[in-house]
């Protein structure tokens, strides 16, 4: 399946007409990641959705929707975005519903899944009654992951997430109509493959019993070298094993990757045992994967420290010491008011964004296909105000 290469079209008079720091959503891209997801929509007939926890944007519903068949939701208020914004199917799960929220996340969704058996049976007649035709769901942990870090390893040692094979209780299974598991971030196909066959191996028992599976997140479907036919022979061989089922995955990271960028203003430079620049932004406040995870951001034009004419370390706007996005080396040397541009923080960044130190948030914008920008939203004091009583 050939993709087309991801090249951006951020013009620098378009950095100049942009405020600072700013979320910069190129659509193109976008419709490139939708595109290839579509495809294997059709040669698999699997269903996919959007995951809102790496992936919310939902000024682009309309364009996703066309591709996609619905959204998947952490709990009320994604299940509520979902609803008013995106519409199509609205799966929920969460690791533990407050009962005060089941009817109404039940109402806004067609499936409705549980953690826990205990769960299922606590909040079953509450999420019924509230919408008779929901489909009912668990979520399984298969103990196997091949996951990069035990920070986003579900399946790890007292992992929350998800039933054990031995936590199974047989008696919901009048109850239950699919099967869950995530088990994947930023995976490969035959990672997921290999999670596959241990999830068949311990709960394939009670697939003739479902109406259909949900395969969960972290399919890297659009990230350049992913085995696409890997992926799409994988799922087809396990529908031929179980053509009764209806197929799901969920992948949020997948959509949202490499679609746009974080665009950042060089405050002040100054020198203690080296160059240091001080940006109008923060990895703590707005790219915090980058600390939690960690990994290092790319920059635009940039290269590792030493390896072009003029190094820097680049810095927060915040009290943290640890405010650092990380060291990077320039071709040419940086001065006051120069835009840095950090690659590929559509996904998760966004969600995951605070205000901490009462730095604003980043304003969100998007570069249209014709070539326009349009600029959804800045964010001011009230924002900061407001959210705090």
């Amino acid at each position: 399946m050939q993709r087309e290469t991801k090249t951006s079209r951020i013009t620098p008079k378009i950095l100049s007409a942009l405020p600072s720091p700013c979320w910069l959503l190129e659509e193109h891209l976008l419709e490139q990641n939708l595109q290839t997801l579509e495809r294997i929509r059709h040669r698999t007939g699997i269903k996919i959705l959007l995951a809102l926890k790496g992936f919310a944007f939902w000024q682009e519903a309309g364009e996703i929707m066309r591709h996609l068949d619905g959204c998947c939701a952490s709990g009320l208020h994604e299940a509520m975005l979902a609803a008013e914004k995106f519409g199509r199917e609205v799966h929920a799960y969460s690791p533990a519903y407050k009962a005060e929220e089941v009817a109404m996340i039940a109402s806004l969704s067609q499936h409705m899944l549980f953690n826990t058996p205990a769960q299922l049976k606590r909040y079953l007649p509450i999420a019924k009654a509230a919408n008779p035709a929901l489909s009912i769901g668990l979520r399984t942990n298969p103990e196997y992951s091949v996951a990069p870090a035990e920070l986003y390893n579900p399946c790890g040692l007292y992992s929350r997430l998800g039933t054990t094979r031995a936590h199974f209780d047989e008696s919901i299974l009048p109850s239950l109509d699919g099967l869950h598991f995530h088990a994947l971030c930023e995976e490969s196909a035959e990672a997921f493959e290999a999670v596959l066959g241990v999830f068949e191996e311990k709960f394939g028992c009670y697939l003739p019993q479902m109406q259909w599976v949900n395969f969960g997140g972290g399919h890297h479907m659009t990230r350049e070298g992913y085995d696409i036919e890997g992926l799409i022979s994988t799922l087809q061989t396990f529908q031929k094993r179980h053509p009764h089922l209806r197929l799901y995955m969920e992948p949020g990271e997948a959509v949202g990757w490499q679609t746009g960028v974080l665009v950042t203003t060089v405050l002040d430079i100054m020198d203690n045992g080296m160059q240091i620049a001080i940006l109008d932004s923060s990895a703590e406040a707005h790219m915090p994967d980058t600390l939690i995870m960690p990994y290092r951001a790319e920059v635009r034009g940039a290269a590792m420290p030493g390896v072009k004419p003029h190094t820097y370390r680049l810095a927060g706007n915040t009290c943290l010491a640890g405010d650092i996005m990380g060291d990077y080396s320039f071709d040419l040397p940086l001065q006051i008011g120069d835009k840095v541009i950090f690659e590929d923080q559509m996904h998760y960044s966004m969600v995951k964004a605070t205000t901490f130190n009462g730095i604003p948030l980043p304003s969100i914008a998007v570069l249209k296909k014709d070539g326009t920008v349009e600029i959804f939203r800045e964010f001011g004091y009230e924002d900061f105000r407001d959210r705090l009583g």
